[in-house]
């Protein structure tokens, strides 16, 4: 049985990614669908001792508004690779493995990124790669050519890639046209992921945080954690 998921590329992914993937064979990086302004694609937040804080990357939107994400070029005039480096480093600074990841962040600040979807894609593989997640990473703009929209592009993306399963995020019940995956022999799953509680930074519980908040605070245990209380892959190939 074959498992697929996919998204977006978003900046310092949440937990509820990173669950998605762990539960299939194949990701897909789908960035090849339209840049949505005050969406996920490039900004995320982190907690601070006030509260939780956006850590924004300023992108290019004026005269561009049907441009997808791997066309989005990031406004180098502001210096925002500073800030997010200093946000970051000051809030995580006393957080017990902090070190162990901070050489990459750095360096990932050091550099200059022309765009979003190679900044996005790198600190994602990275991610994966602390977190243990096992999964084939494919590229949409690199290595597929979908077609369709909302739906219809998820399966079409499914039958190009011949899934048995597709896992939608939960906002997926708001679009997906269950009949026609029933119709291809494939099965529908919407995630519905369940938040733990993990101990942070300066006192009180902040969930939907990026999920460096969660791998600075508790390293290799952060796998464990994250999939706690939630359906595993067993139990999807189970159903």
């Amino acid at each position: 049985m074959k498992i697929l998921t996919a998204h977006q590329p978003v900046y310092l992914p949440w937990l509820g990614l990173f669950h998605k993937i762990t539960l299939s064979d194949t990701y897909v990086y789908l960035d090849t669908v339209q840049y949505l302004k005050k969406d996920w694609n490039n900004r995320n937040k982190i907690k601070t001792a006030q509260g939780w804080i956006w850590l924004t990357v300023p992108v290019i939107t004026k005269g561009k508004f049907e441009q997808t994400l791997q066309e989005v070029k990031i406004n180098n005039q502001i210096d925002w690779r500073r800030k997010h480096w200093q946000s970051i480093r000051v809030n995580y600074s006393k957080a017990p493995y902090f070190q162990r990841y901070a050489d990459f962040f750095e360096g990932v600040y050091q550099r200059e990124w022309d765009y979003l979807n190679d900044l996005n894609e790198v600190i994602l593989r990275f991610l994966l790669n602390e977190l243990r997640i096992k999964v084939n990473f494919t590229k949409a703009s690199t290595q597929l050519k979908l077609e369709g929209t909302k739906s219809d592009l998820v399966l079409d993306m499914c039958l190009k890639l011949n899934a048995d399963v597709y896992i939608f995020g939960a906002l997926g019940k708001d679009y997906a046209e269950v009949d026609k995956f029933n119709e291809r022999g494939i099965k529908v799953i919407f995630q519905n992921y369940q938040h733990p509680d993990y101990s942070q930074q300066f006192g009180r519980f902040e969930p939907y945080m990026s999920v460096i908040d969660l791998l600075f605070n508790h390293g290799d245990a952060s796998l464990d954690i994250l999939m706690s209380g939630n359906i595993t892959r067993d139990e999807v190939l189970r159903m």
